[in-house]
């Protein structure tokens, strides 16, 4: 990425992040259709109300992988074969410690977070503590499977990730079918489908990177810990985990106001959030393009490609945003519909999705902006603008829920001033040129 053209590169290394989330997103609505048609609206809403929490310990994973990923990155873009293996074997190491601390403690605080933090309806709280408490025993696979595929970007290998979550996706389909449909488990059978889908992804990347890529190819000794090398990866995951953080915990807010209209919009909002997913891929897989990009030209001392590759970059992610919110908007119905959605609940939903459709276009013009921060170590910018995005949206959400003004459609509506609020605080950073200003690390 530190030869040729920008453009070319940035969009060659996303568009298998793209596919690969895209996937991700497939599977994830499989998950929805197959459980709301066979299970019912009320297992739907079981499995959506735990979407924020489950995000909660997903962000630590995202976050401390990203991290690790931006460093490999930095000292593979700088020559360092040794020292990206040693970063590379650290971040597997301590993503499989943290990933078994998160699910003791995701089973331990399962049942006072959905009853007091996230305030799970009655009827359906026993339901929702199967499928998380399920869910948290495959929390290993999930970590691992995300410090592996962040080793893999580090190093410009976007495209195999691509193949895991096909790999991923298929197996969670069939499972799904499987368990749900034709032995009839409900949200267990939705739970064992996806943790067996993400051991599946998780072996299929470790398999791949231990296959072609010689410096990858750990013995057990190589798996040792070094306080400097974690405290590096931790300054700069941590930050992301922060930013990931809030908006777990901002969510979990919003969730909670959503469960105090009833079930009918908990469902609604399970599949209007599922397809505010679909309406930012474009904006994160460019994120994570960005931080390859950036960390790999910070760590080669190329610092005006940067800011050409950014300007590509985001009129890229703001065009393919424009395509999918197209597509929501234009066949929201029809989405309604396969989702088994009707009466109050289709009501609420098509709303939700008209709204987002055009409200989600800002992201796609200052979220990519997060990989430039990561990739030169600024990485606790995007925690700040994460706090003032997610705060607004806590904030007008609580404010205004039961008023006149906006009522229920709050829900949605929030994000014009979340989102306006991240928009003026990351380009304000952003111009002012501060995040250059750190002095890139030397190879050996």
């Amino acid at each position: 990425m530190t030869e040729g053209t920008p453009w070319r590169h940035t969009l060659r290394f996303a568009l298998p992040v793209l596919a690969g989330s895209l996937l991700q997103q497939l599977y994830n609505t499989a998950d929805m259709i197959i459980v709301g048609r066979f299970a019912g609206e009320a297992s739907l809403s079981a499995v959506g109300t735990t979407g924020s929490f489950v995000f909660l310990f997903l962000a630590v994973a995202l976050g401390i992988s990203a991290g690790n990923g931006v460093v490999v990155s930095q000292r593979f873009g700088a020559g360092d074969e040794q020292g990206t293996r040693a970063n590379a074997s650290l971040g597997i190491l301590l993503m499989g410690a943290l990933s078994l601390i998160a699910t003791v403690l995701g089973l331990a605080v399962s049942r006072p977070a959905c009853t007091h933090l996230i305030s799970v309806p009655t009827e359906i709280l026993e339901e929702t503590l199967l499928y998380f408490r399920i869910y948290a025993l495959g929390l290993l696979f999930q970590y691992g499977y995300n410090a592996v595929a962040a080793i893999l970007r580090a190093v410009g290998d976007s495209a195999a990730t691509l193949y895991f979550l096909l790999i991923s996706s298929v197996l969670n389909i069939v499972l799904d079918i499987l368990f749900v449909a034709t032995f009839h488990w409900g949200v267990a059978g939705a739970a064992v489908a996806t943790d067996i889908a993400q051991l599946g992804s998780f072996a299929a990347a470790y398999l791949y990177m231990h296959r072609k890529y010689p410096m990858f190819r750990f013995r057990l000794s190589d798996f040792r810990w070094d306080g400097g090398m974690a405290r590096e990866t931790v300054r700069v995951g941590l930050p992301i985990v922060l930013q990931l953080s809030v908006v777990a915990f901002g969510l979990t807010f919003i969730q909670r106001a959503v469960n105090g209209f009833g079930t009918a919009m908990t469902a609604s909002f399970t599949v209007g959030h599922r397809m505010e997913m679909y309406l930012n891929l474009p904006c994160h897989a460019f994120q994570t393009t960005l931080a390859t990009y950036t960390g790999q030209n910070y760590g080669a001392r190329k610092l005006s490609r940067i800011r050409i590759g950014t300007r590509q970059t985001l009129l890229m992610s703001l065009m393919l945003t424009l395509f999918i919110s197209a597509l929501v908007w234009t066949f929201a119905e029809e989405i309604v519909a396969i989702c088994g959605l009707g009466g109050e609940a289709g009501g609420y939903c098509l709303r939700h999705l008209s709204a987002v459709a055009l409200i989600n276009i800002v992201l796609s013009v200052y979220i990519p902006l997060f990989g430039v921060f990561q990739g030169t170590g600024h990485s606790g910018v995007p925690a700040i603008v994460a706090i003032g995005a997610l705060g607004m949206r806590v904030l007008v959400t609580y404010l205004f829920r039961y008023s006149t003004f906006l009522g229920s459609s709050v829900i949605w509506w929030n994000g014009i001033f979340g989102f306006g609020t991240g928009f003026l605080i990351s380009w304000t950073y952003y111009l002012a040129g501060h995040w250059m200003q750190q002095k890139p690390p030397k190879g050996n």
